[in-house]
């Protein structure tokens, strides 16, 4: 959840520990070290003016290179819900204004988006998740990283995120899993409440009648990955469920080794309206499993052909 690669990186980048949240009314302005955005002229809540007339010519030229590029290899990838609200938003031409797909978005679903400098410290993410707002980041990678990109940028918070909050099935999830937020830091339990939001928001796949499609952030904003997580038989693909996958660790640096696969966006919802309290506690005692693994437990609709395994999987 700390961070994003857009591409199969040359080498590894450490996570920086400052994500993307939301909270506190006086929320100290002096970004984590290294952190990339203009940390100056954030309001209590991180959010930012967009500045939308900034944008430069160069800027909305890359936009609409990403943009056709990406969109271009969906079909048959994504979603059908995605690639629908993709769409609807017709933002294919230029950066959009927030504020008018705020707009539309709130008409929708009831959620908004609000500009922020960059990744957010974690309570201020949950916050604004909570309260429907989607955090945006306003700068936009430069052509050199067209490919590769460690933290998120505007293009991959807006195509890839945005479109699934026009679905009001997972638009509720996003909602719930911000309220999440405080009780998983109260019990120190936010990596098991990350992995949750890794597999299913930002590398979700979804079971359809034309089989296996994409609805995550992460490949869908991403060339390389939305064609690898469907089609090379290197990862694991597996059914989800939820204490699987707050158990599994994943990679920040290289493509998913495992990808979780949901039946519909109503089982990711109904599983998160449990109480995680006990949850917590009952995870505390499992170990770790390694992205790599398969346990004899798995609905496998793909095992992965690179010999994943580990001792006590099958």
């Amino acid at each position: 959840m700390n961070t994003f690669q857009t591409e199969k990186p040359s080498a590894s980048t450490a996570a920086p520990h400052f994500t993307k949240a939301a909270p506190a009314a006086s929320a100290p302005k002096a970004p984590a070290p290294n952190l990339r955005g203009n940390y100056s002229h954030t309001h209590d809540d991180y959010t930012v003016d967009q500045n939308w007339e900034k944008y430069s010519d160069a800027e909305h030229a890359l936009w609409r290179e990403l943009y056709q590029r990406q969109s271009a290899i969906l079909p048959g990838m994504a979603a059908d819900d995605f690639i629908a609200n993709l769409a609807r938003m017709d933002a294919a031409d230029g950066i959009p204004q927030f504020d008018k797909i705020s707009e539309q978005l709130f008409a929708t679903t009831g959620w908004q988006l609000v500009a922020v400098p960059g990744l957010v410290p974690d309570d201020v993410f949950f916050n604004h998740l909570a309260n429907r707002r989607f955090p945006v980041t306003v700068w936009l990678r430069k052509p050199e990283e067209i490919d590769y990109l460690v933290e998120p940028d505007i293009f991959h918070d807006f195509f890839g995120h945005v479109p699934m909050l026009f679905d009001p099935v997972f638009a509720d999830y996003l909602a719930a899993y911000g309220a999440k937020g405080p009780e998983a830091i109260r019990h120190g339990a936010l990596k098991q409440l990350a992995r949750l939001y890794w597999y299913m928001v930002e590398f979700g796949l979804i079971e359809t009648t034309d089989g296996l499609r994409a609805y995550g952030a992460g490949m869908l904003s991403s060339k390389s990955e939305t064609l690898y997580c469907l089609s090379d038989p290197k990862p694991n693909r597996i059914g989800f469920a939820l204490e699987r996958v707050m158990r599994t660790d994943y990679k920040i640096d290289d493509f998913q080794k495992t990808y979780f696969v949901l039946e519909s966006y109503q089982q990711l919802f109904d599983a998160t309206s449990q109480d995680f309290a006990n949850l917590y506690t009952h995870l505390a005692s499992l170990p770790v499993i390694p992205s790599t693994g398969i346990l004899a437990s798995d609905r496998v609709y793909h095992f992965g052909n690179e010999g994943y395994a580990f001792e006590g999987t099958r």
